[in-house]
């Protein structure tokens, strides 16, 4: 197990309409770094500093739109912070244009700190299904005008996914500005369960909530404090463990299960691991589920790429524990209807289940079953694109 505790992002959510002054952003970029100060200085390591918001389509034309976000980069850039969402489309309102939605991709094109997704499904308005065809277009626009894809890395598609996540692309912001935080704990979760005997739910459970708890508990008071001395909310924290290339989560499930991940037991041991997350008592935000992002972590990009896991093996396992469909590659051949329907799987689960899912969906632009894909990110396993 590391040393130090790591946060995967400190988040601001930022309060107000669009177009934001360039005060107001360099103000939420200095509260985040004497944010990051405060955790450094008691030993955590931050890796990455977020800037939440909402509404961006509500008040802006599409040129105008279009003409904010070169501008709100060049801003972004010059305060230092790659990571910057633009809020959620709540396209499930059937008050919302649809045909709006193209913009997204001239939004996110050239602007690599700019996030956004599109809210399909809400409990109040169910899932607008007419919404899923334009969604899937912008997915396979950004994978053909972004190398490799990447581009999709700053796209999803909500579904019942409220304000407040830490993470991106499903962070959106609503009301007062606030500090919520997500930690990198994939390899929390997998120390903890070594040696733990197969299929034991309870210990598996306990285990997991314990070592959580333990390395959540200073966050939560460190930066509970912090927000009260800068006069903003505390949001909470998402204990979901995001996994990495160096630390993925799969090891954790399969130290559960006995055996590969897609094993008899898998669903019930996913369970368990988020029977801890749901239990550790701290005040949290977002998923707090289980993660399971194909192409940012080894293991399960291994077992996508030999043909043991499929997309809805990822949904079957999301009913129990977490976040949907993430960095799920497909080919680039992929028709818009095939996304669409992934998409309307993923929305009627979460209006179903009344639960938060996300779609973020990886299309490889001229790649086939059989072809190996070059993205050229860190952040991204390569891997050959199985066949049927």
């Amino acid at each position: 197990m590391k040393d130090r505790t790591v946060l995967r992002t400190i988040t601001l959510g930022l309060a107000g309409p669009h177009p934001l002054s360039e005060d107001r952003v360099e103000q939420a970029a200095m509260l985040l770094r004497d944010a990051a100060a405060a955790c450094d200085a008691v030993g955590f390591e931050v890796q990455t500093l977020r800037i939440s918001t909402g509404g961006a389509l509500d008040d802006l034309s599409d040129p105008d739109l279009v003409r904010y976000a070169e501008r709100l980069q060049w801003v972004l850039d010059d305060v230092a912070i790659d990571h910057f969402s633009l809020g959620a489309v709540p396209a499930a309102d059937p008050s919302v244009p649809i045909d709006r939605l193209s913009v997204l991709e001239d939004v996110l094109v050239g602007n690599p700190a700019l996030n956004c997704a599109v809210q399909l499904a809400t409990v109040e308005h169910g899932i607008r299904v007419e919404a899923a065809l334009p969604v899937a277009r912008v997915m396979r626009g950004l994978a053909e005008r972004t190398d490799g894809g990447v581009g999709n890395f700053r796209f999803a598609a909500l579904a019942c996914v409220g304000p407040g996540h830490p993470f991106f692309p499903a962070a959106h912001h609503a009301g007062p500005d606030a500090i919520s935080v997500g930690l990198q704990s994939a390899d929390v979760a997998s120390a903890a369960l070594a040696g733990v005997r197969p299929l034991d739910l309870p210990a598996i459970t306990g285990r997991v909530r314990d070592a959580i708890t333990a390395q959540a508990k200073p966050v939560v008071d460190v930066l509970d404090a912090f927000a009260r001395e800068a006069g903003l909310e505390f949001g909470g924290i998402d204990v979901s463990p995001a996994p990495s290339i160096e630390a993925g989560i799969a090891a954790a499930v399969q130290a559960g299960v006995g055996g590969p991940i897609g094993s008899a037991g898998t669903i019930a041991v996913v369970g368990a691991i988020t029977t801890a997350l749901r239990t550790t008592g701290l005040p949290t935000c977002g998923y707090n589920g289980l993660m399971l992002p194909v192409l940012e972590d080894v293991d399960l990009a291994s077992h996508w790429e030999a043909g043991r896991l499929v997309a809805h093996q990822l949904l079957a396992y999301s009913a129990i524990c977490g976040t949907g469909l993430d960095t799920v590659p497909l080919p680039g051949d992929a028709s818009e209807t095939e996304i669409a329907g992934l998409l309307l799987d993923t929305a009627t689960l979460a209006t179903r289940l009344v639960k938060p899912l996300s779609a973020r969906l990886f299309p490889v632009p001229g790649l086939r079953a059989g072809d190996r894909t070059a993205f050229g990110s860190p952040h991204l396993t390569d891997i050959t694109l199985p066949g049927d």
